[in-house]
């Protein structure tokens, strides 16, 4: 694991602020600087010259912006997002928006007033749209949702691709008639939708899409009603964790078995995934990857603003798991 400025401070017995004076030449008695630099050469720390930049010419603290705390995918990020800016030296004010345009307005102003170094911001479909005209007083780092080209920095899964790669799986264990169930609020359910008909189309399969809010609720009320006509799919892919765990309560609440009567496929490879039934398939997202990516790409921003903007897409991985018959067990398969 990477050395922090913390462990620095921790083995020279000072704090953080004491090392970060011996950095940058400050008013520090000479026998806590040698303490300092004994301590520097014991751990072989070097310091992010990017981060360091960063606190001196803002607030030491950066904006991070999700769309649903309550998504594993969401938490997960927020966490390793966290962890990069600790051992930066840098704090981080957590928002959640609950992908409402008037929350991401109030806390657009927030940060404003915080006089953040930066964000990292997962923005709804209408915020995108704005941000191809206005740019906030900060450098922006995108994550889960590309905006647009050339405009600001993201990283993003694949996700038209990793669509594409549930389509075909389903359709290899011979699944002919594969609705897609997708968020009403996001760029990233755009992106699977059209990867959805992407595969459906080059496979000659028939396409049947529906969008609904992103939350278990609203999945379940709408596939109960999908399933309780007479032609009903014989396989469904969800484009979120939510949407997937409300596939699956509709299922229970049909009496409709997984996958006898029906195949069910969907996005981020949550604990609970593995638990339910036979097991879910899922494509497993590099969450890790983009947080990690993220707070690289906000340094590499600072290092150079004027630099063009840069688009990173990371591949998933599928996990077949009993929901998609006739496979049997956990095998793992590269994203195509």
């Amino acid at each position: 694991m990477a050395v922090s400025i913390k462990d620095v401070a921790q083995r020279a017995g000072v704090s953080v602020a004491t090392v970060s004076r011996v950095f940058g030449n400050g008013p520090v008695s000479p026998e806590l600087r040698e303490r300092v630099e004994k301590a520097i050469a014991a751990t072989g720390y070097r310091p992010n010259l990017s981060a360091r930049r960063l606190r001196s010419q803002h607030s030491q603290t950066i904006g991070l912006m999700v769309a649903d705390i309550r998504s594993p995918f969401f938490t997960a990020l927020s966490r390793v997002v966290e962890d990069e800016a600790y051992r930066s030296g840098l704090r981080v004010i957590l928002c959640n928006t609950d992908e409402s345009a008037e929350r991401e307005a109030m806390y657009l102003r927030l940060m404003e007033e915080e006089r953040v170094t930066g964000l990292i911001w997962s923005p709804t479909r209408g915020s995108l749209e704005r941000l191809a005209d206005e740019d906030p007083p900060f450098p922006v780092v995108l994550v889960d949702r590309g905006g647009p080209v050339g405009r600001h920095d993201s990283v993003v899964l694949d996700n038209q691709q990793a669509t594409a790669t549930l389509v075909r799986h389903l359709h290899t264990i011979g699944r002919g008639r594969i609705v897609g169930l997708f968020g009403n609020t996001s760029s990233t359910a755009v992106d699977r939708h059209l990867g959805y008909l992407t595969a459906t189309a080059a496979l000659g399969l028939s396409s049947e899409a529906f969008f609904v809010p992103p939350n278990a609720e609203a999945a379940e009320r709408e596939i109960v009603k999908v399933f309780s006509r007479p032609d009903r799919p014989d396989g469904v892919i969800a484009s979120s964790s939510a949407i997937l765990l409300g596939v699956v309560k509709a299922m229970r609440r049909l009496g409709l078995r997984t996958p006898d009567d029906v195949a069910i496929a969907g996005f981020d490879n949550e604990t609970w995934s593995e638990l339910v039934g036979p097991g879910l398939t899922v494509i497993e997202q590099p969450v890790g990857d983009i947080g990690r990516m993220a707070m690289t790409l906000l340094f590499d921003r600072l290092r150079a603003p004027k630099a063009p903007a840069r688009k990173v897409m990371l591949s998933g991985r599928l996990i077949v798991r009993g929901s998609t018959a006739p496979v049997t067990g956990l095998v793992d398969e590269p994203v195509d």
